[in-house]
């Protein structure tokens, strides 16, 4: 049975009912974003905004994961996100750094933060260690096909639901052996990241067989190029910040298929049509 406490290092964040992680983007190129938040009062502003919104998580992240982004630093991506950070821990709110580099891991948890989320799953080396060293934080594991500069020169192939099912269970299970207990993993199969507008489709169709492995999932829809494509207006594809009423009905179906949290660009709009819905349905 999936677990309703996702527990990370200051707080054990209730799943009984979805939970919207906000995106706060401190880069310069993430795809819909990227840019927007030029300084540390700037992003500070944006996101108490967010919260005041309804956000439940703040989802921090220093370098982009778009397709054919290039790799920063250890030091520009704390330089991005640290100031941020030193600020946000004293508004008693959750907080999840985005990020795949232990170095970085290990500074944002020592400062205390709550999160990591790592669209490698722990897989670069020494990642893992710094998690299991941090005997409360949370963690959440993505599913991706190759890597950020390379995932669509050759997109993935067959069934995704399958493919991402065994992916996931594999790394819960070397999360478990080193450790790390059940409470503090959610899943995230990855829309996008190399997969096809099919594959991104079945992975929220047959969302149940990913439930099975028993963890909580996080959908992260928000704004996605599937989107674009799927709701193109005569041929032409919608830029990504037009790409709202879709982000937030993908946000919703995936509520229904069972997703414990949504990773959103919009929090007010999503935020909304979740409360509508969990009236509506009560």
């Amino acid at each position: 049975m999936t677990s309703s406490v996702w527990q990370t290092s200051r707080f054990s964040i209730d799943l009984t009912q979805a939970k919207v992680m906000a995106i706060v983007n401190l880069t310069p190129d993430s795809f819909s974003d990227g840019g927007q938040l030029t300084n540390v009062s700037q992003a500070l502003d944006h996101a108490q905004t967010l919260l005041a919104h309804g956000a439940d998580i703040l989802d921090i992240g220093g370098e982009s994961s778009r397709p054919g982004a290039q790799a920063v630093s250890v030091e520009e991506e704390l330089a991005r996100i640290v100031p941020f950070i030193q600020e946000a821990l004293q508004w008693q709110v959750p907080l999840s750094v985005d990020t795949a580099k232990p170095e970085v891991m290990r500074v944002v948890l020592d400062m205390g933060v709550d999160i990591v989320n790592d669209i490698w799953a722990l897989r670069q080396p020494g990642a893992l260690n710094v998690v299991s060293q941090h005997a409360r934080c949370g963690v959440c594991l993505m599913h991706m096909h190759r890597e950020p500069q390379t995932m669509f020169e050759q997109p993935m192939a067959g069934d995704a639901v399958v493919a991402v099912k065994d992916f996931l269970s594999q790394r819960v299970q070397t999360l478990l052996a080193q450790g790390i207990t059940p409470g503090r993993i959610v899943l995230d199969p990855g829309i996008g990241f190399g997969k096809t507008i099919d594959q991104n489709l079945s992975l929220l169709t047959r969302q149940a067989e990913l439930l099975s492995l028993g963890y909580p999932l996080l959908a992260g829809w928000s704004r996605k190029g599937t989107l674009g494509k799927l709701t193109a207006v005569k041929g032409v594809v919608s830029e990504p910040h037009n790409r709202v009423g879709a982000s937030v009905g993908a946000a919703l179906m995936a509520v229904q298929n069972g997703a414990s949290l949504v990773r959103v660009h919009d929090v007010l709009e999503t935020v909304q049509a979740l409360r509508f819905w969990q009236a509506a349905k009560a």
